[in-house]
């Protein structure tokens, strides 16, 4: 069905096409009917993993980026990912980078985007998955403090996936000042996600990979490792943090990362993020600057996981993403020593039917 829909996709621009897809499952899951067809047509088999002390309903969740403000959750989990991570979400809202900013490399099976974090910030994400917060504008109006309620993502939402909340830093926020954005979004989103990723990898904001190197990685985790231990003792209930590395580092560079990750008890690493390199990319689009995902990326993104199985040598899961587009792909990287998989450019150009595809395959 995918292969004469994806056509028509195309001739629209990849902001449009996603933006499309993304209100189309937004609506379906939000009309039970509709849900209950999208459930039918692309349940897949039950595969339970475990991983960061959580059990999911099977190894594949959705990337980052897709879902960027938590606002089809419900579709996303109908189509039968295992767990469903939203953002990047920012503490304020910003626009991102001007357009255009997303290119399809339709001959390389790939996508190149600079968006920069584009996101309606942590208040409207926080609507999004506890629509009860809304009850509560006559004690923000006359500043009485209201009680915290019970998110409704569990009972309502997620219909038995995982759910992760992916965090950045707003562009305008200096290096220095990073560790502030961070901390606020922990303890923002610690009530409502299962997990948290720390996003200090995407190319699409200046400086933000800086913050890879290991004296200011170790530093930034360590004070959300601080935060985490108050938020767990708060709402009574455990935080795993992940933290998601570029596949451009060179091999003592994801050493000290990783080694920095193990230090600050992190509970896991995602690999990879997008890349900068362009080599063996045919299509003219290869010149546009940010970061590309897709089948070019997986040899990097693979080098990148053997690298930090070694590394890690079984002491926290890994996930793996980065060229996820197929089911050969996928059992590959479990293989290989990942616990989980992550895809998103895969549905751009195979469709919903991906997701089931690879999870029967497992």
């Amino acid at each position: 069905m995918y292969n004469s829909v994806r056509p028509i996709l195309f001739r629209l621009s990849s902001e449009q096409a996603h933006a499309l897809t993304l209100n189309a499952l937004r609506a379906a899951g939000n009309f039970a009917p509709s849900r209950w067809l999208l459930t039918q047509l692309f349940k897949p088999d039950s595969k339970p993993a475990d991983a960061f002390g959580l059990r999911f309903r099977n190894p594949l969740g959705i990337a980052a980026g897709y879902d960027k403000d938590g606002i089809a959750i419900r579709g996303l989990a109908a189509l039968g990912f295992g767990h469903l991570e939203i953002g990047t979400v920012t503490p304020k809202p910003q626009p991102g980078n001007p357009s255009p900013r997303v290119f399809r490399l339709v001959e390389d099976e790939a996508v190149i985007n600079r968006m920069g974090f584009p996101s309606k910030g942590s208040e409207f994400v926080q609507l999004k998955l506890n629509p009860s917060l809304r009850s509560g504008w006559f004690e923000r109006i006359y500043g009485i403090q209201p009680r915290k309620k019970k998110s409704l993502v569990t009972s309502i939402h997620r219909d038995g996936a995982i759910l992760g909340v992916n965090l950045g830093k707003n562009k305008d926020t200096p290096n220095e000042e990073a560790v502030y954005d961070y901390v606020s979004l922990v303890d923002v989103f610690a009530q409502y996600a299962d997990y948290l990723t720390i996003n200090i990898s995407s190319p699409n904001t200046t400086g933000l990979r800086d913050l890879q190197g290991r004296a200011a990685l170790e530093h930034l985790l360590a004070h959300l490792h601080q935060q985490r231990l108050v938020s767990q003792k708060e709402h009574e209930k455990s935080l795993p943090i992940l933290v998601k590395l570029a596949p451009d580092l060179t091999e003592p560079e994801l050493d000290d990362a990783i080694d920095a990750i193990l230090r600050t008890h992190m509970d896991g690493i995602i690999v990879t993020n997008t890349t900068l390199s362009r080599e063996g990319l045919r299509s003219d689009l290869r010149v546009e600057s940010g970061g590309l995902s897709g089948k070019p990326l997986a040899a990097k993104s693979e080098a990148v996981l053997r690298q930090t199985v070694k590394r890690v040598n079984g002491k926290i899961p890994i996930v793996s993403v980065g060229g996820i587009m197929s089911p050969d792909d996928a059992r590959k990287r479990l293989d290989m020593g990942a616990t989980l998989l992550q895809m998103y450019t895969g549905l751009v150009y195979r469709g919903p039917s991906l997701v089931k595809e690879i999870v029967n395959s497992l």
